[in-house]
């Protein structure tokens, strides 16, 4: 049978990583024999000589008419996405659209997507750094800044770096089956599927907010003190404006109600204790101010689409040697954070 064809993008500033994860995991990929096989090859709008992002000088032959010829049409991560793709290649990834193909954008490479109008109306993501950016420059997409990567109907695109494996896995799981996407993951020693998604890596910094609300401060002490009561009451004293003032002035500031706010800083700071000790989790539910493992686990599975435990596995710190990191280990008396019971406000707050 005949081979999926595959065109992968490559430009002046490419991510060498990108541009060779699509013929690294699809061209692993092993099916039975006499089904197709994935045939990768490259193009960029001028053929001739590329440089990556590594200063190494890549010889491209073939111009964008390959993907014409193609059945996948790949685009790495996009150098700067402040720059627009150019009218020739937008104008080749919509006939290819209209045709049908699958078009694939990896990290950066949803922006070239979005500049061809090919993610309006469809579910999309792309690297987290760059969520607000991706947002404000495509109001009509779908975006699921909090996924690994995302498939609505021949678009595919994906997040940061390393998502770009998980992406191309995917796309074997689609065309073979779960046990060639298995099979082709061992090949490449990586996980065949992640758990949750890429909200598990998203910062969190501090609002920075006008210092005349008292708003800034306030976040910064409820930050501070996640374990004790921060009902709607207590923040707005403290902020010293009414309940129903601080409740408008901390949704225009944050965009956020109190309550979310306040569930979202509490997974941050469980992220940090399960990735920095070996607390118990009933230990960690405590001391991020949710009080009980279930209140955790309903609140990591919102936010970060994993486990408590999941994520422990995934990010844990050894910050001793010989040491490895238990759900259920006794707290240490040398832990970095103490055990304590304070009275905290689990309730809806506003």
């Amino acid at each position: 049978m005949q081979s999926i064809r595959v065109a992968v993008l490559a430009f002046n500033g490419v991510s060498l990583f990108h541009l060779s994860v699509p013929g690294v995991v699809l061209g692993t990929a092993q099916s039975a024999p006499f089904e197709p096989q994935y045939e990768v090859s490259y193009c960029a709008e001028s053929p001739g000589m590329v440089r990556s992002d590594q200063g190494i000088g890549l010889e491209v032959t073939h111009g964008l008419e390959l993907m014409q010829a193609s059945d996948i049409i790949v685009i790495p991560a996009w150098g700067d996405q402040s720059v627009a793709a150019s009218a020739p290649l937008v104008k080749a990834l919509q006939l290819a659209n209209a045709q049908g193909k699958l078009i694939v954008g990896l990290c950066l490479g949803a922006f070239v997507l979005g500049d061809a109008g090919l993610l309006d109306g469809k579910e999309a993501t792309t690297h987290w750094a760059v969520r607000n950016e991706f947002a404000r420059r495509f109001p009509d997409v779908r975006f699921r800044p909090e996924v690994l990567y995302v498939s609505d109907g021949n678009i595919m695109t994906s997040a940061g770096t390393v998502a770009a494996i998980d992406c191309c896995l995917h796309l074997i799981r689609q065309r073979f089956g779960a046990d060639v996407a298995n099979r082709t993951a061992k090949m490449l020693v990586t996980p065949p599927h992640r758990q949750g998604g890429q909200a598990q890596y998203i910062e969190h910094p501090v609002p920075q907010l006008s210092s005349e609300t008292h708003l800034s401060d306030v976040l910064v002490w409820a930050r501070m003190n996640l374990t004790h009561d921060l009902s709607l009451d207590v923040l707005a004293d403290r902020a010293k404006m009414s309940r129903r003032t601080f409740t408008r002035k901390f949704k225009e500031a944050t965009g956020s109600t109190v309550s979310k706010w306040l569930n979202t800083e509490r997974v941050v700071r469980a992220q940090e204790l399960l990735e920095t000790t070996d607390l118990p989790i009933e230990c960690v539910a405590d001391e991020a101010g949710f009080g009980t493992p279930l209140s955790l686990r309903q609140q990591f599975g919102v936010h970060l689409g994993t486990s408590p435990s999941e994520y422990r596995r995934t990010f844990f710190r050894d910050m001793s040697p010989g040491r490895k990191a238990s759900d259920s280990e006794p707290l240490p008396e040398s832990s970095t954070v103490p055990r304590r019971k304070v009275p905290r406000t689990l309730i809806p707050l506003d």
